[in-house]
């Protein structure tokens, strides 16, 4: 009888070590992962900037721009929420600007993302996470609504965006799922060769645009996300 005790006291402890190895591995061995924030690109040297030929006059955004979402989901079962993550190229849209090295004026900000595009690019061990993708799409109904759009009027841009990155704040109007709420994005601007580069972020709640969060089978997903873009615009 003790002898089975102990037999079963050990199979006790090494079922715990077990499972504290297999928790440590998930959360921490990369098992699970989100990539970092859509932020500025690090410039190079290697292409004119347009400095050299002026800010002023209109712009568009060209390849190599990215658009998504970022928000927190806990699986059932587990207490550390994940980071669910999911992005497109399919982005357009411009702006114009005025002024000069002294300081400029940027006006009709437009960006438009095609939403039925997302992808998600985040990780996690025995999850297939592409199946987000067609919840997120039904939920947003991006068959017969695909298009989020983000305007702004104005802003102002200190004429040192030209040699070094600038904060900007943009109030504007986010339209997703056909309904539009004025928001703020806090943005960073700066010159990378002939292209101006804006990276920024602002947070909504999904509730607020007619969107109930994603559901699926033992999954919860918080009502808070937070909308992120880098995008490049060429002079036109």
């Amino acid at each position: 009888m003790k002898r089975n005790l102990i037999v079963a006291a050990a199979a006790g402890l090494a079922i715990v070590v077990l499972v504290g190895v297999a928790a440590y591995a998930y959360f921490f061995s990369g098992l699970r992962t989100s990539p970092a924030g859509l932020g500025l690109s690090t410039p190079t040297a290697s292409s004119p900037t347009a400095a050299t030929t002026g800010l002023a006059g209109s712009w568009k955004v060209t390849n190599g721009s990215l658009a998504g979402y970022r928000v927190q989901e806990l699986f059932g079962g587990e207490t550390s929420k994940h980071l669910a993550v999911a992005r497109t190229s399919t982005v357009s849209g411009g702006l114009m600007v005025s002024g000069d090295a002294s300081g400029y004026q940027v006006s009709g900000i437009a960006l438009t993302a095609d939403l039925s595009t997302l992808q998600s690019v985040d990780q996690v061990a025995g999850r297939n996470v592409s199946q987000r993708d067609g919840v997120v799409a039904r939920q947003l109904e991006t068959q017969q609504i695909p298009l989020a759009t983000f305007t702004a009027a104005t802003a102002s841009v200190p004429g040192s965006v030209t040699s070094s990155p600038a904060d900007v704040t943009l109030l504007g109007r986010l339209t997703i799922h056909g309904v539009s709420k004025d928001v703020t994005a806090t943005t960073h601007a700066q010159v990378v060769g002939d292209k101006i580069e804006i990276a920024g972020t602002l947070t909504i709640n999904m509730n607020d645009y007619s969107v109930s969060p994603p559901r699926a089978p033992f999954v919860t997903v918080d009502p808070t996300a937070v909308i992120e873009f880098d995008v490049f615009l060429v002079k036109t």
